[in-house]
């Protein structure tokens, strides 16, 4: 198996443990905060788990696998048995891309650990001389996709649309008002995020916004904190 071919399959592999793990406790992260605000909605519902069972949507879940971009069923939510209501519904928002960004951070702290051991660099120099795939290497390659698509779904739902996080937590700097003009206009405001979703996936990488977000916040946070210079990486 040629190399690209081998870092395809662990790319994907990144996104189905995404998927079946970190959806999950992205998702679980909502409910917790939302019973932290005072509303058990969710944890009356089984949505404080992280069996991927309970918060697994099968369209997001099919995105989430071939673009790298996807979401999980919704946490319910009740705004009105919560102690701040505006507070309430953002920081229960912002709790799902927290959880991604900080699952972003252990898989790079883990690329490090290896990236700078004796046996890491070793199955560095054993791959790309000697062409020997080993465990330590996979596992390292493994971390980075998985850096990358973490960060990837923060900010795909920090996206200010309707039904991804980005909308409820911009809810806390807007007005009753702008509640009403939502909701009588709630479909169309759906339609037009089916429309971004389906324009995103065919725009190239190097001119989509979201991918360009996703690169900088690697490049300039996530791999800065955990003491690596992006530009000495050996896999891109």
């Amino acid at each position: 198996m040629d190399r690209d071919t081998f870092n395809t399959l662990l790319k994907y592999l990144s996104r189905l443990i995404t998927m079946f793990l970190v959806l999950p406790l992205h998702e679980c992260a909502h409910a917790l905060v939302a019973k932290w605000f005072g509303d058990d909605t969710a944890e009356r519902q089984g949505r404080i788990t992280l069996n991927p069972v309970a918060h697994i949507d099968p369209i997001g879940g099919l995105l989430m696998l071939f673009t790298g971009f996807g979401w999980a069923k919704p946490v319910p939510i009740n705004p009105l048995r919560m102690k701040k209501y505006r507070a309430g519904i953002s920081v229960t928002a912002l709790a799902g891309p927290v959880s991604n960004l900080l699952a972003a951070l252990a898989a790079a702290f883990a690329f490090r650990l290896m990236n700078s051991s004796d046996s890491g660099k070793e199955a560095v120099l054993d791959y790309f001389f000697k062409d020997s795939v080993t465990p330590i290497y996979s596992f390292m390659v493994l971390c980075f996709f998985l850096v990358h698509v973490n960060v990837g779904l923060a900010v795909f739902n920090l996206i200010p649309l309707p039904p991804l996080d980005g909308f409820n937590v911009l809810r806390y700097f807007t007005s009753e008002k702008f509640d009403r003009w939502f909701y009588q206009h709630q479909r169309e405001i759906q339609y037009g995020f089916l429309a971004l979703l389906i324009l995103l996936s065919y725009i190239p990488s190097k001119y989509n916004v979201l991918y360009i977000a996703r690169e900088f916040i690697v490049d300039n946070v996530i791999w800065r904190i955990v003491g690596i210079n992006p530009d000495t990486l050996w896999i891109r």
